[in-house]
């Protein structure tokens, strides 16, 4: 009888023992790089869901957390992290411009993990969870769509929409109050996404109805689909029932598909015209019009389904966030309408062509993807034995050991909350972009070739929309008596307070959107 427990206990000191051996190598390959020794990987769901805990665990969201503070701790604009469970893993992580552009430029050596992105691949291969020769022909197709008269097409539709929300939805209201910004901007973006990227126009009032054939909206199939994706990957087919939650991801799933499957057919269907949209490249593609191989059916869904989550929900955080910082920077926004009435005479919209002179709407915006960019860790991995190098704090240039296997993480907070190039990087400072400044420390879109093929679209998109709405509304934070002895900072805290997610997510910022007079 004493057997089995020796036994058992024999086995868990020889698993033990071969984790520790393996974990002391890790580190030793590594160079002992400053960073953290951690029991759970961050990059696995334990250690992302459980709390943080020293040698245990990062925590939630802790690349955002975070920000630029473990890299001072280390000393190194590059610090390591190496872990037990699931499996000995080791991970280099970069907040050094330098550094970053060489991973990102350095395609053959340091290729991007496409397993990361099973999130993303639900109904099919698509461009995001791509490498190599696929992904090549995946943007080959795209990439015609995203031209200047596409652009052109982005921006007027962007001036109609927000026409159409002041018109229609909030008429002769002087003030518009809202419980969560997103409830805005969330269609906003959508709408925008869906008639400039795949020809479908809905109306501010049709959005609400849900058509034949169907259980929800179109809208709220998409933001469920983009709210719940972790759920989807973790929870089992078979377990999408067992609970309201589930079964409503579970539908909202199957719907997107069926709306995606329906832009589909009705376009096949429908008389042939000469479009320049995203959505007529994928189609001419699917017929094999544009030569070499044709995609597949789910090839054709997978692809429709990324560019609608990020052409919808990277939007719609990014304005919601932008939003929260004017109203909590009065000043800034006062700025920043003074400089659109200054730009643009009031008895006119903005045209395609003046984009360019609204350069404190660019400001704005790129301070807000500076704070909150849309994805905090951009992973690569080392295909080869290789090296990187950074200087720390001392001034001193390092060399750090990189083995073959080992995985890079970008900290695109690291990055743009490092002091080193953004001076009082945790400030709403806008005009730090209407002059010099560090470029390669800005990459909200990522670098290198596989940068954000659609940056024009959002950058058009979110410098109609936050133009047109500054230009007739005036922007403040939406005053509630249970906060009412909060200082400034705690409001911040409090309207801006996010969550990780598919992209970076707002989770409350209540506003009201007083008329201009």
């Amino acid at each position: 009888m004493q057997t089995t427990p020796l036994l058992i206990g024999s086995f868990i000191l020889l698993f033990v023992c071969q984790k520790l051996i393996g974990f002391f190598r890790a580190v030793k390959s590594i160079g002992n790089h400053p960073g953290h020794r951690l029991l759970f990987s961050p990059a696995s769901v334990l250690g992302s869901f459980l709390p943080k805990t020293k040698y245990v665990s990062l925590g939630q969201n802790h690349t955002f957390v975070s920000k630029h503070t473990v890299f001072e701790a280390a000393g190194c604009d590059i610090h390591s992290s190496v872990s037990i469970i699931p499996n000995i893993r080791t991970m280099i992580v970069l907040a050094d411009p330098a550094a970053i552009k060489e991973v990102t430029s350095s395609r053959a050596r340091f290729p991007k993990p496409v397993h990361f992105y099973k999130a993303l691949s639900f109904y099919g291969h698509n461009i995001v969870a791509s490498e190599g020769e696929e992904w090549k022909k995946y943007r080959k197709i795209s990439a015609p769509a995203f031209s200047d008269r596409n652009n052109k097409l982005v921006w007027d539709e962007s001036v109609k929409i927000m026409e159409g929300l002041f018109t229609d939805v909030w008429g002769d209201k002087d003030a518009i109050t809202v419980d969560h910004c997103v409830d805005i901007t969330l269609p906003i973006a959508l709408f925008v996404i869906g008639v400039a990227g795949f020809g479908r126009n809905v109306s501010w009032k049709e959005d609400v109805v849900i058509p034949p054939g169907h259980q929800m909206t179109f809208k709220d199939a998409l933001h469920i689909v983009t709210t719940d994706i972790f759920v989807k990957l973790i929870v089992p087919d078979w377990a999408m029932r067992l609970t309201p939650r589930l079964r409503r991801a579970k539908l909202a799933f199957d719907e997107l598909h069926r709306y995606m499957a329906e832009m589909i057919r009705l376009r096949q269907h429908s008389e042939k015209v000469d479009r320049h949209d995203l959505f007529s490249s994928l189609l001419d593609a699917n017929a094999g019009d544009l030569g070499g191989p044709a995609l597949t059916e789910d090839e054709l869904i997978s692809n429709i389904y990324i560019f609608l989550v990020a052409g919808h929900e990277t939007t719609a955080h990014t304005l919601c966030f932008t939003f929260g910082l004017l109203a909590l920077y009065q000043e800034e926004q006062e700025k920043l309408y003074q400089h659109i009435k200054s730009t643009i005479p009031s008895d006119r919209l903005p045209t395609y062509e003046e984009m360019p002179l609204l350069t404190h709407s660019m400001a704005v915006f790129y301070e807000t993807l500076r704070l909150f960019p849309p994805v905090a860790a951009i992973p690569k991995f080392a295909a080869e034995d290789t090296t990187l190098s950074a200087t720390d704090s001392k001034g001193v240039k390092i060399t750090v050991p990189v083995p073959k296997g080992t995985d890079i993480t970008i900290a695109v907070p690291g990055l743009h909350y490092n002091p080193r190039y953004w001076e009082d990087p945790h400030a709403f400072k806008p005009e730090r972009f209407l002059k010099d400044w560090p470029r390669d420390a800005f990459v909200p879109f990522s670098a290198g070739a596989r940068a954000c093929i659609g940056r024009k679209f959002f950058e058009t998109e979110g410098i109609a929309i936050l133009t047109m709405l500054v230009s007739r509304y005036k922007i403040t934070v939406k005053e509630e008596p249970q906060f009412a002895g909060e200082t400034f900072e705690e409001r911040k805290a409090r309207v801006l307070a996010n969550r990780a997610g598919l992209t970076v997510t707002p989770l409350r910022v209540p506003l009201v959107f007083t008329r201009r007079t």
